[in-house]
């Protein structure tokens, strides 16, 4: 499974991008419940955010929904923060 998460807006409205793969993973059914709860409460088209917030579009496996600040889950929140840190 292939996660994507872009990352826009903020203060300075700069772009960050990050990618995991979870293939051949130990974790890897762990990652795919989360990233299914994540895109479950998604969006098709970019919702309405907050001044300086950042705004997401989130792709798993060729599916892709959008999210914003301050109205993320729980479940968004922690696989946006888990493949911004460890993905390339």
């Amino acid at each position: 499974m292939r996660i994507q998460v872009w990352r826009t807006g903020g203060f300075a409205g700069i772009e960050r991008r990050a990618e995991v793969d979870t293939a051949g993973r130990p974790d890897a059914a762990e990652w795919q419940a989360l990233a299914g709860r994540a895109l479950a409460a998604g969006r098709g088209a970019p919702p309405a955010g907050v001044p300086d917030g950042f705004s997401y579009r989130l792709t798993v496996d060729g599916t892709t929904v959008h999210a914003a600040d301050p109205h993320l889950t729980e479940d968004q929140r922690e696989l946006i923060s888990r493949v911004l840190k460890e993905g390339a």
